[in-house]
């Protein structure tokens, strides 16, 4: 069954001495917003954990295969779909292979049914063999620090060499092969919307909400590596509503979670420099909060 309630949540997670989402485009220095100096952690990001966190526990198997993932084909698994449904013959004609006929609409379902992320975060899947396009349920934003960030540059050397002419040409110990940056330290704070209304659409069901709330806890003790450091979820606050449509403004729900900086702490280090506040007590009617992660 289909979730019947809408839901907001607040994410907080945190870095220490790691890179959590490096710019490609600025040298794979850590995104930050440059009027700030605040950090910033795509939300392309974030579902990528997620997507590799229900990669891992369910195994790949249907209903929780995952559609976007590391060298997929996605042509491939559009036609997986049309083989599924019967009309294979589709894939034949290149004048209906990228219309796909009347077979969209049952592509598209079988697509949704079989791929977690698909009827999670939606998907353009109109390439080439077209199963049509999915607004997912579930929407996040960027995470931003709560406080300003540095990054701090790192040379990085190694004692082997690749080739005997490389070798040759290393003179001394001067074996500087490249760059790395950090983030000392940084809490983040990511906001996410779940639509019951999408959720009918795409079949995302309470075991799915359910499956979204462990990953998001759990998704960065699976998503280890030098250069993000150590990195863990601080803090999950989902506010359900009583209705679908909602019964108050998400801005206004996100405001009752408050991470500040303790009295006397000005360069944070450690998680513990923040007080988290949680208002509690006065939420609008028709609206629960569940802590999760604290």
């Amino acid at each position: 069954m289909t979730i019947q309630n809408r839901y907001d949540f607040a994410l907080l997670f945190d870095v220490k001495d790691g890179n959590p989402n490096g710019d490609p485009d600025a040298g794979n220095l850590p995104r930050v917003d440059a009027e700030t100096g605040r950090g910033l952690v795509t939300d392309v990001s974030l579902k990528r954990k997620v997507r590799n966190y229900v990669g891992i526990v369910k195994a790949e198997q249907p209903p929780f295969e995952i559609y976007v993932k590391e060298k997929a084909i996605l042509n491939k698994q559009h036609e997986r779909a049309y083989e599924a449904i019967g009309a294979g013959e589709l894939l034949k004609s290149e004048d209906k292979k990228r219309k796909g006929g009347d077979k969209v609409d049952e592509a598209r379902a079988w697509m949704c049914k079989n791929f977690y992320d698909v009827r999670t975060f939606g998907a353009v899947m109109s390439t080439g063999v077209n199963c049509g396009q999915v607004r997912g349920p579930v929407q996040l934003t960027f995470g931003r620090s709560v406080d300003p960030i540095v990054s701090s540059e790192h040379s990085i050397t190694r004692m082997a060499v690749t080739t005997e002419k490389e070798a040759e040409d290393q003179q001394g110990d001067n074996r500087t092969m490249g760059r790395k940056f950090t983030v000392p330290y940084g809490l983040y704070v990511a906001h996410g919307f779940v639509s019951s209304h999408l959720a009918a659409q795409t079949g995302f069901s309470d075991e799915d909400l359910n499956l979204l709330w462990e990953a998001l806890a759990n998704m960065f003790e699976h998503d280890r590596s030098a250069a993000r450091g150590e990195m863990a979820t601080r803090g999950l606050y989902v506010f359900k509503h009583d209705s679908q449509l909602g019964n108050a403004h998400a801005h206004s729900l996100f405001a009752h979670i408050q991470p500040k900086l303790k009295d006397g702490i000005t360069v944070p280090r450690d998680f513990s420099d923040y007080a988290v506040s949680v208002d509690e007590a006065n939420l609008p009617t028709g609206v629960t909060l569940t802590t999760l992660v604290r």
